[in-house]
């Protein structure tokens, strides 16, 4: 089993940056691929970000890509998100898995954080 936990999300003026984390426990977090998804009100969840097992890989999602980057250690992800827009407004989770491609659905991971709210004022 895997717990995840977010970190690191607030309000931000437009054209500001944040840093989320998501901080695991129970097991390594280098045996699984994980991947930053996120939802707004009234909208399904959207994948933001995925980063291979051994790091070497990523992918994002065209609308933020150039402002976004996913990395992690053997504990921790992250996602470094500049020039924040207010269409980036979302519950952002991270999620963990053995994941087979394409990695942006979300039923490919099996664990799950409770989400971090990030707003972007404009």
């Amino acid at each position: 089993q895997v717990q995840l936990v977010e970190s690191g999300g607030g309000l931000v003026q437009t054209g500001g940056s944040l840093r989320l984390s998501c901080a695991a426990s129970g097991r390594t977090l280098s045996s699984y691929a994980m991947g930053w998804f996120r939802q707004a009100i009234g909208k399904e969840r959207e994948f933001v970000a995925a980063i291979s097992r051994s790091g070497s890989r990523t992918i994002y999602a065209d609308s933020v890509k150039g402002r976004f980057t996913i990395s992690r250690d053997n504990a921790n992800l992250y996602l470094q998100m500049n020039s924040l827009k207010p269409e980036d407004t979302a519950v952002y989770s991270c999620a963990a898995g053995a994941v087979v491609a394409p990695v942006y659905i979300p039923l490919k991971y099996d664990y799950w954080g409770q989400g971090t709210q990030v707003t972007v004022s404009a």
